[in-house]
């Protein structure tokens, strides 16, 4: 066993409500007989979360425990048997293990239609970098940095700067920058950085920008979970972005 991410569950705060057993793609949760959602086994939790976003009362977190490593294939095939083929696609990792599903809706193949007239420059030239800082991303920044002594900070996912055409002008314009990706990155060290990168210095607005995939929402939690670590109690000001370019909230 190693010590990995895995999903805690408070039974007295649990009020029996079910959604986070539909939430969870891989069918880590059930609830048992007293109407407690509970683990049907640990090597179905992929850890990253996606039941915490519909928990309305707070029962559900992530912590980092030793535990049997997450099993896609075991995953998949429990899934195939509960819920069909085609809740069997959503699981992650089911596009290493059956290749044909596709995967997870985060890791999915798909085109995006746009207008040819899309992304042209216009007669005014080329868009403007608005990054005022370099290094960007959460491994390599240092909280001490005098650039974050007094401003207003964006975190984004890394695929959100690539997805939104307009992400400089809409959104980093007059910010400085943090970016992570919740999924491939090594996040142990990211909740105590952000924590005191929030501590050591005057931030006047929290802004996370985050894709629509389910996986993508870890990074706003661990953002909350460093502002909580900070005592900063700062609002934290969520933007999604669509797979399509579009900003959905």
């Amino acid at each position: 066993m190693a010590k990995r991410k895995i999903i805690e569950i408070d039974r007295e705060k649990c009020n029996g409500c079910g959604l986070c057993t539909t939430a969870c793609a891989e069918g880590a949760l059930i609830l048992d007989k007293e109407k407690k959602a509970v683990l049907v086994k640990e090597i179905f939790c992929d850890g990253m979360g996606a039941c915490l976003d519909v928990c309305p009362v707070g029962a559900l977190k992530i912590v980092e425990r030793e535990s049997a490593e997450y099993d896609a294939k075991a995953a998949v095939q429990h899934v195939m048997k509960t819920q069909g083929p085609e809740a069997a696609k959503k699981v992650h990792g089911a596009s290493d293990v059956i290749p044909h599903f596709g995967g997870c809706p985060g890791s999915m193949s798909r085109e995006i239609k746009r207008d040819s007239s899309e992304g042209k420059e216009t007669a005014a030239g080329p868009a403007q970098s608005e990054l005022t800082q370099w290094p960007i991303q959460l491994h390599l920044i240092s909280p001490v940095a005098p650039y974050f002594k007094e401003c207003d900070l964006l975190i984004a996912a890394d695929c959100t700067a690539f997805s939104l055409g307009s992400f400089h002008q809409d959104l980093l314009k007059g910010k400085k920058l943090v970016i992570a990706c919740p999924k491939l990155d090594e996040t142990g060290a990211y909740v105590e950085k952000i924590a005191e990168l929030l501590k050591n210095n005057t931030v006047y607005s929290l802004t996370v920008v985050i894709m629509e995939v389910p996986c993508c929402s870890g990074l706003y939690r661990m953002v909350q979970d460093a502002v909580e670590l900070s005592g900063t109690r700062m609002p934290v000001k969520r933007i999604v972005i669509g797979i399509d370019g579009s900003i959905r909230n």
